[in-house]
């Protein structure tokens, strides 16, 4: 059985792209750094109402791989209940432009309804007419 792209730290082939998205490689982890982007700081709970399909073990994994990747900071407060804050790191800002890119990729190409995804074709460039 493969590894998955994330674990295969020590045998990339030099592309910057799988390089990359070996950061990014998680069901969750493009979705929490867009939060993150677009709300700043956020405690466990207000990123786990923003996902509602993930799962408490899962959230906590993601963000997790990204702390250890540096993409995020994780601070906790010394009180009761206990409290934790997660914010992006500067290297995990430098990301906006390519979680933006996604996110207008989706916007452009993808609908979502019923529970269902569709893919929506780019229009086929009309012809000029000569004149």
């Amino acid at each position: 059985m493969s590894k998955p792209r994330a674990k295969l730290t020590g045998n990339f082939p030099g592309c910057p792209v799988e390089s990359t998205l070996s950061f990014l490689d998680g069901k969750w982890k493009g979705v929490i750094l867009y939060h993150l982007l677009e709300d700043g700081t956020l405690r466990f709970n207000e990123l786990r109402r923003r996902i509602p399909a993930v799962t408490q073990r899962m959230l906590t994994k993601q963000l997790r791989e990204l702390e250890e990747a540096g993409l995020l900071s994780r601070t906790v407060f010394p009180v009761v209940p206990p409290r934790v804050d997660y914010a992006l790191t500067p290297i995990g800002r430098s990301l906006e432009p390519v979680i933006a890119a996604l996110r207008l990729w989706g916007k452009e190409h993808v609908i979502c309804e019923g529970g269902k995804k569709y893919m929506v074709m780019p229009e086929a460039e009309k012809p000029s007419r000569a004149a």
